[in-house]
């Protein structure tokens, strides 16, 4: 067993070797370019299109199955978990505070790679036997990129990340941190896992929807208000904290002592992990939004990561480097927590270990309907009620055991795999991404002139 987590680690280190962080970040970059800084140019049309409530115009016709604001409620939940917290701690232990500058650029241009792949998933989605939609990677690569191959090998890694990433290491986190500071065992974690999870997953993606659109705006907002008072209450600590990530970022001696190059790769690669923009994830649950026109959902989704990492993670980020703590050998979640409790005392250690709680089990909520959808593009309607028996299974067992390097090993080597695809299809397919945008731009042209008169 031994020389198979061996093996499974080097295989890891190879998929996420700075190849794919270059291929990543590279098509971040391109997309930015050929899309006009859209990121920038209209953020605040995708955050007005997610946030503010309109009125049904049922004339227009809009195919989907859940709001825009649950489908990105959806990806938030599957992309805003123990990355945010345990990720950022361990870029700044392993790549200096410096890793989080990287962590934000990397953030920046994967907007724009969030909004491509929102923006084909809509366009190329189906409609299953029972009238729900169904999109994502493998779609777009079969109808769009016109290789069904590569949608088929994207689905099989996806379906199966989905266990080991979104699920058994998620609850294991959970139950791992309910006993540490609560002394919940284990087991009694596990089978609540199983039924709580259970309860929702079974109703489908509707369901999904409505739960997540309930508790992860108030556990975002719960963790990053926390954040926010430390900020506040020890603001003269902010410029000192700031200048700390840019000056071991760029400085001569980062850069001769070769911790530039530390910086780039964990602050990128922990960035991909949390906001999860070219992983191809996303874009599943952004097809499944009622809209008239893809490039709508787009914007929404592309907000997505603004909230992920520009902004959870710098909470965290800053918090942490402000405290000083990771300096004194500690590391994953218990930087956090020691941090926050630095600033706030036994009551941070205590927000840090609840947000765990709810971040982790948000994620697999959101990465089920990434896994089932992925199955059922590769076997039909059939594999869907097995897939989500086993799913609820693999959550309580993922939180009754206490080894599972085997599990991240897998799902490591599978996440980084997804990849790899549906950023062959995002660069051959960035025309069509083009073409969408100006698409909706005439759109939005007509519906101002409409207001207007």
């Amino acid at each position: 067993m031994n020389q198979i987590e061996s093996w499974l680690t080097s295989l890891s280190n190879l998929v996420w070797g700075p190849h794919l962080l270059i291929l990543l970040v590279g098509t971040g970059i391109f997309l930015t370019v050929r899309l006009g800084f859209i990121q920038v140019t209209r953020l605040g049309v995708g955050l007005k299109e997610a946030f503010i409530p309109k009125a049904e115009q049922p004339k227009k016709k809009q195919r989907g199955d859940i709001s825009h604001f649950q489908a990105l409620m959806t990806a938030l939940a599957a992309t805003v978990g123990t990355g945010n917290m345990v990720g950022v701690a361990t870029a700044i232990v392993l790549g200096g505070p410096g890793a989080v500058v990287w962590m934000w650029l990397s953030g920046f241009v994967g907007m724009a790679t969030k909004y491509a792949e929102a923006i084909l998933a809509v366009k190329y989605r189906v409609v299953d036997e029972h009238g729900e939609v169904a999109g994502g990677p493998m779609y777009y690569l079969e109808h769009g990129l016109k290789k069904k191959w590569l949608g088929v090998l994207f689905a099989v890694f996806a379906s199966v990340a989905a266990f080991g990433i979104g699920n058994g290491v998620q609850t294991n986190s959970i139950s791992l941190a309910l006993n540490n500071s609560f002394n919940v065992p284990m087991v009694v974690t596990g089978i609540v896992m199983m039924a709580v999870t259970a309860f929702v997953i079974l109703g489908g993606v509707k369901s999904i929807g409505k739960v997540v659109g309930i508790f992860v705006p108030f556990m975002i907002f719960a963790y990053v208000g926390s954040g926010l008072v430390i900020l506040i209450m020890n603001l003269e600590l902010v410029p000192g904290a700031l200048s700390t990530m840019f000056s071991s970022t760029f400085s001569a001696e980062a850069i001769g002592g070769g911790a530039l190059g530390a910086a780039i790769r964990y602050g990128v690669a922990r960035g991909v992990f949390s906001n999860e923009a070219g992983l191809g994830s996303a874009p599943i649950a952004a097809a499944a939004a009622k809209t008239d026109f893809p490039g709508r959902q787009a914007l929404v989704s592309m907000t997505q990561v603004l909230i992920d990492t520009l902004i959870v993670c710098s909470i965290t980020g800053l918090t942490i480097v402000m405290g000083g703590q990771y300096t004194e050998g500690l590391e994953g979640i218990a930087l956090t927590q020691a941090s926050f409790a630095y600033f706030l005392g036994p009551i941070g250690e205590i927000i840090v270990t609840i947000s765990l709680v709810f971040f982790a089990y948000s994620t697999v909520l959101g990465w089920c309907y990434y896994g089932e959808r992925s199955a059922y593009y590769l076997l039909g309607e059939k594999v869907i009620v097995p897939y989500r028996v086993l799913y609820i299974l693999v959550a309580g067992l993922g939180a009754m055991t206490t080894n599972l390097n085997l599990i991240w090993s897998i799902s490591d080597v599978f996440n980084g795999l997804m990849a790899i695809p549906n950023l062959i299809g995002l660069l051959f397919l960035s025309g069509v991404v083009v073409a969408e945008t100006k698409r909706f731009e005439l759109e939005r042209k007509k519906e101002g002139q409409s207001s207007a008169a």
